[in-house]
């Protein structure tokens, strides 16, 4: 993976990494279980779940950032990192897209379709949390993976380049923040579907189950095609805004849709006790 070489290209590259991380399908199921939860335990808490999740699992980014940041003279990102996240990255979004895929097509007419991943499902009982901190404590503990790992890694790294440990921590904290703000619109907005049980708000739920679905192969694909084709990695070298920007803007479109969507239509909302 190339990195630009100016600083504020870099910093915006890294912002948007951040963003689409908040997309993966983990982040999203959890953040949705934890809502559903605190909307039963803590409703003033419910719409602050993707926020917190958000912090946890940035500390932990930054902790990685930091720690590379201080041994890059002595320490290198080994080649074969890259091949290996590229790959786990592939493996994972192809499964997760078609796991969500199934849980679009296979949910109840009546059911708001729940997003699936697969770090959520072996971990469900980290989403039965209710303090603020144990909330940030399950993100941090979602980020304690090869894949954030060797990004923060490969980032600090680069940032290594640019001036050393406060431009890693610079970084580490662009990409916590691109994480936060999908993060927290999407527990904002699944504590606000939640609330509501009619047909738009199934509706809606459908529709950004198939965007979550959609984004997730077409990622892996993307990714595919740029390990096994030297001509698409060359023409995808300096695109990497555009396209992490076209993804945000695809899942805001989509948002804004299911939005409309879940807008009240004279059915009474669910209110939590």
């Amino acid at each position: 993976m190339e990195f630009p070489n100016d600083w504020t290209a870099l910093l915006t590259l890294v912002f948007v990494f951040g963003a689409r991380h908040g997309l993966d399908p983990d982040h999203l199921a959890t953040i949705d279980g934890l809502t559903r939860y605190n909307l039963r335990q803590a409703p003033a808490r419910a719409r602050w779940c993707g926020s917190l999740f958000s912090l946890g699992h940035g500390s932990i980014v930054m902790l990685i950032a930091l720690g590379v940041g201080l041994a890059s003279s002595r320490w290198q990102v080994p080649h074969w990192m890259d091949d290996v996240g590229t790959w786990i990255s592939i493996s994972f979004l192809t499964l997760l897209g078609f796991l969500n895929l199934r849980a679009v097509f296979g949910a109840a007419p009546d059911a708001v379709v729940a997003p699936v991943g697969v770090k959520a499902g072996l971990l469900t009982h980290l989403q039965s949390a209710s303090h603020p901190l144990a909330i940030a404590a399950v993100g941090a503990l979602f980020a304690l993976s090869f894949d954030t790992m060797s990004q923060a890694a490969l980032f600090a790294m680069t940032a290594s380049q640019h001036g050393g440990v406060l431009h890693a921590l610079a970084l580490g904290l662009a990409f916590t923040a691109g994480m936060l703000v999908m993060d927290g619109i999407n527990g904002l907005w699944i504590a606000r579907l939640l609330r509501r049980a009619d047909q738009r708000a199934r509706m809606a739920s459908r529709v950004m189950g198939l965007v979550v679905a959609m984004i997730s192969l077409g990622v892996a694909a993307l990714g595919l095609l740029r390990w096994l084709h030297t001509d698409i990695a060359a023409w995808y070298e300096g695109k990497e805004i555009g396209l992490g920007f076209a993804v945000i803007a695809l899942l805001a479109l989509s948002f804004v849709g299911a939005q409309g969507l879940s807008r009240p239509n004279g059915a009474a909302p669910i209110r939590s006790r």
